[in-house]
């Protein structure tokens, strides 16, 4: 049975009408949450653990006081297609599934297919063709940035451009450039966020609460990211003072020691290394195309993600359990979590509480209520974790049944955006800054703040000026 018809009978199933006692007792639960999740590091506790604890407090006094949508004997009840009742927990339905089945799926793929080397195989290869100068080498690098955390996922991304970075650098004894260009791309991960629909969480929930293909999105966000990548790098060049090769002997002596560099290295079979780089072409396009492909279309692109991660499994069949091990199952049950959260706090009528008080700025109009909610999920985003910000806004936008596709894209925007005014803003600043700590760069908060405040400012300026004109 498809998630959607669950998904759409059970927020058809009749809601309790909870007092305003209640409302405020679960917004004081929500807002503990955040905090909760704000403070993650300082509490010692992983994500997963901090939800789960305040879904299973959201269940107990949802049931308790009313506030779920059971009937007296404790049941939760659908109809299915063929008119038949079926009883579920509660709490079943509340999870998005299909959010869960694309980043299961789509970990899995891009973790099986990096055996291969393909993508360290691209990055070396990027570094030879630079020649060894330094603001081709941040070019390409900045650019290699935004196209890996467009395909793979921001972390992942920052990892493995991260650590090329500190090696090539130092080959080419350019140290004191290394600060620069690890601020950059940690920016430059949350830019290339943008540019499809699995390059970030935010993109997936606010995706498909607002029915955004993977062609349509890519199309619409396209523009702002090659513009703003670019103004990002002209600024870095310009602030960090990037130096190109001067003279013919400077630039002999980078291009032999770029040379060092082995792109094979990495490679453990050049059949696996083929195969890989023809699977990623087509998952990418699989993806692209889902929404008018016969079957697929209506299986949906969780299904295309698992299926695509358990064809590149094959060639591990025997030793899968190793990728099993290694998925972040702290992020999807955090995610199972939130789902949970955020439908008790929809029956509690805390996000119809928010909603109204963002009336302020969404009534403001389609293009100057986008620019305000864009501006606000920024702000909010760099102070806590961008996830169930998009989530909540996303179930409002929902619920409110007309919202304009310029708000839709607002809280894409601010919620990836607002990840670069903080370092502890999004999980690739988090890499970008631990990177730094390695090779001891000594930047605290308030250093990677003042360092990256221009580069966001320009990034949010220049969304919101997309928003107002393009959208």
């Amino acid at each position: 049975m498809p998630y959607s018809f669950l998904l759409a009978n059970a927020d058809a199933a009749p809601h309790h009408a909870p007092g305003l006692g209640v409302t405020l007792l679960f917004a004081g639960i929500l807002t503990a949450m955040i905090l909760c999740l704000a403070l993650e590091e300082k509490l010692h506790a992983k994500k997963s653990v901090i939800v789960g604890f305040f879904a299973v407090l959201s269940l107990f006094l949802g049931d308790a006081l009313g506030v779920l949508p059971l009937d007296a004997d404790g049941h939760f009840w659908m109809d299915n297609p063929v008119g038949e009742r079926i009883s579920l927990p509660v709490y079943i339905p509340a999870i998005d599934w299909g959010v869960i089945a694309i980043i299961l799926g789509a970990s899995l793929f891009v973790d099986v297919t990096s055996k291969s080397g393909l993508f360290s195989w691209i990055a070396i290869k990027l570094t030879k063709a630079s020649g060894g100068d330094p603001l081709k080498l941040l070019v390409y690098y900045g650019s290699l940035t935004v196209i890996f955390s467009a395909v793979l996922n921001n972390v992942t991304a920052m990892l493995i451009i991260g650590s090329l970075t500190a090696v090539s650098l130092k080959k080419l004894k350019r140290n004191q450039l290394l600060l620069g260009f690890l601020l950059v791309e940690g920016l430059l991960t949350n830019v290339g966020g943008l540019l499809t629909l699995i390059s970030s969480v935010p993109n997936i929930i606010v995706g498909n609460a607002a029915k955004i293909g993977f062609m349509h999105f890519f199309v619409k966000a396209a523009p702002y990211v090659v513009v703003a990548t670019a103004l990002t790098l002209v600024m870095a060049a310009k602030l960090f003072k990037i130096p190109r090769l001067q003279g013919e002997d400077e630039k002999k002596e980078a291009q032999r020691l770029v040379n060092s560099f082995d792109e094979n290295d990495g490679i453990e079979s050049r059949g696996f290394f083929w195969f890989s780089t023809a699977m990623f072409v087509a998952f990418i396009l699989t993806l692209a195309t889902t929404s008018i492909l016969p079957v697929i279309k209506d299986l949906e692109m969780g299904y295309v993600a698992m299926a695509f991660a358990v064809i590149m499994l094959i060639r591990y069949k025997s030793t899968a359990g190793k990728f099993y091990k290694a998925l972040d199952w702290d992020l999807l049950l955090f995610f199972a979590f939130l789902f949970v959260v955020i439908n008790v706090m929809e029956h509690a009528r805390v996000l119809e509480g928010i909603g109204k008080g963002l009336a302020a700025i969404t009534g403001l109009g389609p293009k100057l209520g986008g620019a305000g909610l864009l501006v606000s999920s920024a702000a909010a985003s760099a102070v806590t974790d961008n996830i169930p910000l998009a989530a909540m806004l996303a179930k409002i936008l929902g619920a409110s049944g007309n919202a304009p596709m310029s708000q839709w894209w607002a809280v894409v925007f601010g919620a990836n955006l607002g990840g670069n005014l903080t370092p502890i803003g999004s999980a690739s600043t988090v890499v970008a800054v631990t990177i730094m700590t390695r090779y001891e760069l000594n930047v605290g908060f308030a250093r990677f703040v003042r360092l990256a405040l221009p580069f966001a400012v320009m990034q949010i300026s220049l969304a919101v000026l997309y928003v107002l004109v393009a959208i």
